[in-house]
């Protein structure tokens, strides 16, 4: 594949975005018509999430026919050219009224992220990078926040219910003792793109899926941010652990969170 043709895909991609964006946007500010149910324990669904998804494999599907699609909602198969979709990603705090969720889509080529894209449309955020070309917020250029000291850091623990509590308990512990502040908001993207930003210093989970960080992977790399080989194995089917954080605290945290 070309430069040409990937810079065809970012540009199109932050296209379908904007549109998905609007409609997801209005499904949120009309708490009535969302239609939540529960996938699992603490898994929500809404008719959102259907409808965001439904709508950019149809587009993907006409602008790039030759390239596989997996979403969260609908499955799909990895190929060496893959769309890797979260449709609603925060769907807990979407049902809820809470603004921090987000579309999250990510493209990767021969197994290696190329592209993504983040939309936060309650927010008014759009981050966005392609390999080698750095990330942006809102069109602006962003950087890791540089932070050194664990004792000075805030770090973002995600948490997900195929882990057990106890694990999570023992990490939680650990990054106390170290001295760092910790935060959960609730969506694995958007703590990705917190550390692209600078406003955490790291994100960490014990297993979160491929759809939830192909996208902000390419964001927080771009940035600055020191990322663990996620798509290992069989991490594109069934999910990994994540570790995406400021150069300086890597060694520090994969042995606080044990995720090499």
């Amino acid at each position: 594949m070309s430069p040409a043709d990937l810079e065809l895909r970012h540009y199109a991609v932050l296209g379908l975005v904007s549109e998905a964006a609007v409609k997801a946007l209005d499904y949120f500010n009309k708490s009535d018509s969302l239609g939540v149910t529960m996938k699992g324990a603490q898994d929500w669904l809404t008719v959102a999430d259907g409808m965001v998804e439904e709508f950019l494999r149809a587009r993907l599907a006409v602008i790039f026919p030759h390239d596989a699609i997996i979403g969260e909602e609908g499955g799909g198969e990895a190929s060496d050219a893959v769309w890797i979709i979260d449709p609603i990603d925060g769907t807990a705090n979407f049902a809820h009224g809470d603004r921090n969720w987000c579309i999250s889509i990510g493209f990767l080529l021969n197994g290696v992220p190329e592209i993504g894209v983040v939309a936060a449309p309650a927010l008014g955020e759009v981050y966005a990078a392609r390999r080698g070309k750095g990330a942006t917020l809102n069109g602006q250029p962003i950087r890791v926040s540089g932070g050194s000291d664990i004792a000075r850091a805030c770090v973002e623990l995600g948490w997900s219910t195929r882990v057990p509590a106890e694990r999570y308990i023992a990490v939680i512990g650990r990054i106390y003792g170290a001295g760092a502040s910790m935060k959960r908001s609730g969506s694995g993207a958007l703590g990705l793109c917190h550390v692209a930003d600078g406003s955490t210093d790291a994100y960490a989970e014990l297993h979160i899926n491929a759809w939830d960080v192909a996208a902000g992977m390419v964001i927080a790399s771009e940035a600055g941010a020191t990322i663990n080989d996620f798509f290992a194995g069989t991490g594109i089917a069934k999910g990994n652990p994540i570790l995406c954080c400021t150069p300086a605290l890597a060694g520090g945290l994969r042995e606080i969170t044990g995720i090499a």
